[in-house]
């Protein structure tokens, strides 16, 4: 241990002659661990929504997505399907075709998002967590199936538990003509067997309507062209490399895209929060870090004449500034430490018990999330922001002449 921080730990654990440095002194060490633990916490509670919010589009936004960059839909290739299939990492390759549809129902017509899926798609996208009622695959029979979200289902009145009810859905002809002489002929038609629901999210549960691949496609008049692939993969680890290798595979005509890039705007703007958030709290602990310049900058004054005789005896002046940037080192990290602890136990109780609620509208409490990086980047924050306060009332300190007596 080095005299400079031998020095400042024995200062750091006195008693001052001057009752009003110990008070400043124990405020500067609490104002830190106070910004810390609020640190601590809000990245905790901007993770675990970061997080919840993912959950949330899980359902309609794969981990990959293969589209085509030009038009809607696009060949299906068996090659490609097998040499993706065949990636390391990759645990299930569904296939999906999409667009607007008006959709008929007891009450009203509504215009939906109509997506037609086949059985692996529901595994990609796991969709049996969401499933309010029927099942997550399509039941063998003649009639043509739908799985519809719950908003919808509500809205327009819906029976599923009906078996004689059936809902209309409506889709332009591709080669209809312009004026064409009734809706019939410029119209597919297609009936529906509402038989089960599902709740994701009240934007995606009031939007679409999932039905059999093969009835989408022949309704829509495509043939055996689909919109996406939508791939799952066995960990997440596994994202980079099977995008890279599936962008190889396809080419420079599709686009393949991870759920993040799917929802860019939406997870850049809670990302966007997040250190929103950290630049105001860092701002808050700088203007708390100005009780460590005071309190440093009153301890260099009584302990003047040990900056004195320890001058005397040799000390150079880098000695007397390191003492006291280990002194305010010691008040930062201790701050620190007990903040982080404290954020730590907040958070780990919220994990366990909950008692924060979400809010009117959720059932749920607030989600929380701990990350190693967040505790790294706040203790470093937090000893950055507490070595430049120190920096000015060490180097005044340094700077002190030779003093034996009060005058």
């Amino acid at each position: 241990m080095n005299l400079p921080f031998q020095i400042a730990l024995k200062y750091f654990k006195s008693n001052k002659r001057t009752q009003a440095i110990n008070i400043v002194s124990w405020i500067s060490l609490g104002a830190v661990a106070l910004s810390t633990t609020a640190m601590i916490v809000l990245f905790s509670v901007y993770n675990g929504l970061e997080s919840y919010v993912k959950s949330m589009y899980t359902a309609f936004y794969p981990e990959l997505k293969v589209s085509a960059v030009k038009g809607k839909f696009f060949e299906p290739n068996s090659r490609q399907i097998e040499a993706i299939s065949n990636i390391e990492g990759v645990a299930h390759l569904g296939m999906s075709v999409e667009d607007m549809a008006l959709l008929d129902g007891r009450t009203h017509q509504k215009v939906v998002r109509l997506k037609g899926v086949n059985n692996e798609w529901f595994d990609a996208n796991d969709m049996h967590q969401h499933i309010n009622t029927g099942t997550a695959y399509w039941p063998e029979g003649p009639d043509v199936y739908a799985n519809i979200g719950v908003d919808i289902v509500a809205e327009m009145g819906i029976e599923l538990d009906n078996p004689f009810q059936k809902v209309l859905l409506y889709y332009p002809k591709t080669e209809a003509a312009v004026g064409a002489l009734s809706l019939g002929n410029a119209l597919n038609s297609l009936a529906l067997h509402p038989y089960a629901s599902f709740h994701v999210q009240a934007e995606l549960d009031g939007q679409y309507c999932l039905i059999p691949l093969e009835a989408a496609q022949e309704f829509y008049g495509i043939g055996k062209k689909i919109s996406a692939y939508e791939i799952a993969l066995k960990e997440p680890k596994y994202l980079k490399r099977v995008q890279e290798s599936v962008s190889k595979i396809m080419g420079a005509d599709y686009e393949v895209l991870s759920r993040i890039e799917q929802n860019r705007t939406l997870f850049m703007a809670t990302e966007m929060e997040k250190w929103m958030i950290y630049g105001i709290l860092t701002m808050v602990l700088i203007i708390a870090s100005f009780n460590l310049v005071g309190a440093l900058s009153m301890l260099a004054i009584e302990k003047k004449q040990d900056i004195s005789i320890l001058k005397s005896m040799g000390a150079r002046p880098r000695t007397i500034k390191h003492t006291f940037l280990s002194l305010g080192m010691l008040i930062t990290g201790t701050g620190a430490i007990t903040g982080l602890a404290l954020g730590l136990i907040i958070v780990l109780l919220q994990m366990q018990f909950g008692f924060i609620e979400m809010g009117e509208g959720f059932a749920t409490p607030y989600p929380v999330d701990i990350q190693g990086l967040d505790f790294a980047i706040v203790l470093l924050t937090v000893i950055l922001v507490g070595l430049a306060a120190a920096w000015y009332p060490a180097s005044k300190a340094a700077r002190q002449q030779l003093v034996f007596r009060d005058e």
